[in-house]
């Protein structure tokens, strides 16, 4: 047996019997749920930021040291409750309390991980570059906004601080992709803080608040750009390319962060059938939409049917309400609440960066509560060919399948069932890439499979086919271009051809996607996590029998928290046969 899969197991110890997983609370659940506070007490405490994002607003005007000595004593805190927490008795937990002992041991360890074995904080100078981030105290009004300055001012003046650390931290020479991407994002956060950060405080009347925040923001600012500028003359004469993490940390990358034992080549050869599965889907859809031309020209002239610039946001409007409307007609998931995600323009520091997003509150948070689906409009100042390219993108098929991820039943359904559940706090803060993004995915090609919006057209049916399937192959190409970077050592050049070839989009976007794949190795977890939801459902389905129901499946995905997936097999299966055939 691999080393890998020992540690895996002795990482998700199983429980023998069904019987161990008591019902009833004991000493056992008490010792942990003391444990599991104390640790969660240090983890925000360390990542303040995350709190405040969480609801907490304890953590609000808060930001992490990044000192070494900080980085070392928190490294030194994860593997003390990493040790503690394998001496539980997991045997005497509920079932509740052991299902978030298991996703607490792979948080843990994944975070050990990313700064002992990836060398986070070392080896990426993006670790750093966005570390002033203060757009939520102007996002969400949480608190008077008077106060919310006084949290941004005391960021704000640690801005010198973490800028020192960074130097001090980084190592001689870094992959240059990932400098590069690092300065470019520096560059944007120094820019947000001089300009629209201003903007959103120009009608505060408080002129000795207002002259405090300025002197603050002005020393942020300033070891933002002399970060950017270090970066540029210290480090990118001096960079690489070795940003790929190797195949034994994609192991550990899979084992840790989704309880993954299958070996990367395993996962590409699956991952290459479903390629060419979905690029025959796509081809014939298009087949049935116009038979005589190639699939590529019909999907670009399908792209041409969009709304004017004027009417993108009501149309997007009208559109999330006929989806929502649809899963409850069609008894797809249970919409536990009536609160609507509001639909708005994306911010405007925001646009540069975002055509479309789902901003929902923490889990914890009780003031500022509504949830934001942004969709980013044309800027009418562009040239006339820049706005039909834009608004090419917001084509009614493909901005409905962006709708369905981001909001119903993707993102925000999942959120709404998440805040109504009987969910623990482990399972509000701890989330899983493949469970999070395979879930929103999942649910492209549930909605069209269930026949949203097709009302017997095949015409339209393949264009809603033809959209989805574009989608897909943008993720199917994720999981490629990941794991051939990282494992395989594929250029960066190369997967940009490889995403223009099998992606059907320009070199721009396709660059994108491939840098992305050099720092987000995870990116293919939105695939992968798809095809475990799949698989999980098929199983489902034949131990319900003829008590299945994809709304009841739906529903007991969405009410257990966010886990691995793995983790979530469990849950639902009562076969422990099967718990580990994922795919």
């Amino acid at each position: 047996m691999k080393k890998i899969n020992l540690l895996f197991i002795a990482i998700l110890t199983l429980v023998i019997a069904s019987c161990n997983l008591k019902g009833n609370s004991g000493s056992g659940d008490a010792a942990f749920e003391k444990l599991s506070e104390e640790y969660l007490k240090g983890y925000l405490a360390w990542r303040p930021q995350t709190g405040t994002y969480l609801g907490l607003h304890e953590y609000d005007g808060k930001i992490t040291d990044y000192s070494m000595a900080s980085i070392n004593a928190e490294l030194a805190r994860l593997k003390e409750f990493d040790k503690k927490l394998a001496d539980v008795d997991s045997s005497a937990l509920n079932k509740k309390n052991y299902y978030d002992w298991l996703t607490l041991k792979l948080a843990i360890k994944n975070d050990i991980f990313s700064i002992e074995d990836l060398h986070y904080y070392t080896k990426s100078p993006m670790a750093y570059a966005g570390a002033i981030d203060v757009n939520i105290y102007i996002k969400r009004n949480f608190a008077p906004l008077e106060q919310q300055i006084k949290s941004i001012i005391a960021i704000e003046k640690e801005a010198p601080k973490i800028y020192a650390a960074a130097k001090a931290n980084l190592e001689d020479s870094l992959s240059k992709p990932h400098t590069e991407l690092a300065i470019s994002i520096a560059r944007g956060s120094a820019s947000f803080l001089e300009k629209d950060l201003l903007v959103a405080l120009k009608e505060v009347k408080d002129t000795a608040l207002m002259n405090a925040f300025r002197e603050a923001n002005k020393k942020a600012i300033d070891a933002i750009n002399d970060y950017a500028s270090f970066l540029e003359k210290e480090k990118l004469p001096k960079a690489h390319n070795h940003y790929a993490i190797g195949v034994e940390n994609y192991k550990k990358m899979l084992l840790y962060g989704e309880g993954i034992t299958m070996s990367p080549d395993e996962i590409l050869a699956i991952g290459v059938k479903e390629l060419a599965k979905e690029q025959a889907a796509f081809d014939a859809a298009a087949k049935i939409i116009n038979p005589n031309k190639k699939p590529i020209d019909v999907y670009n002239e399908m792209q041409k049917e969009h709304p004017t610039a004027a009417t993108l946001i009501p149309d997007a409007k009208k559109h999330l309400e006929e989806i929502r409307q649809f899963l409850i007609d069609k008894k797809i998931i249970t919409m536990p609440s009536e609160v609507r995600v509001k639909v708005e323009e994306t911010l405007p520091y925001l646009r540069e960066t975002s055509t479309a997003s789902m901003d929902t509150p923490g889990p914890f948070e009780e003031k500022a509560t509504e949830a934001y689906y942004y969709i980013t409009p044309v800027d009418l100042k562009w040239p006339a060919a820049q706005q039909e390219d834009w608004l090419a993108q917001f084509n009614y098929y493909g901005t409905d399948i962006v709708s369905i991820h981001e909001a119903y039943p993707g993102h925000y359904t999942q959120f709404l069932h998440l805040n109504a559940s009987d969910a623990s706090k482990i399972q509000k803060i701890f989330g899983s890439y493949a469970f999070i993004e395979g879930w929103a995915h999942y649910t492209e090609k549930m909605m069209v499979d269930a026949g949203f919006a097709q009302d017997g057209d095949s015409i339209r049916a393949a264009k809603y086919r033809l959209a989805q399937s574009g989608e897909a192959l943008l993720r199917l190409c994720r999981l490629y271009v990941s794991i051939n970077t990282h494992c395989h050592g594929m250029k960066l050049e190369d997967a940009t051809k490889f995403f223009m070839d099998n992606w059907h989009q320009g070199e721009k976007s396709s660059s994108q996607e491939a840098i992305r794949g050099t720092f987000d190795p995870g990116y293919l977890f939105y695939t992968l996590g798809k095809l475990q939801i799949l698989k999980l459902r098929e199983d489902y389905k034949k131990q319900e029998g003829d008590h299945y129901s994809l709304q009841k499946f739906n529903d007991a995905m969405t009410d257990n928290g966010m886990p691995p997936i793995r983790i979530m097999r469990e849950i639902l299966l009562k076969d422990k046969k099967i718990w580990n055939e994922i795919l």
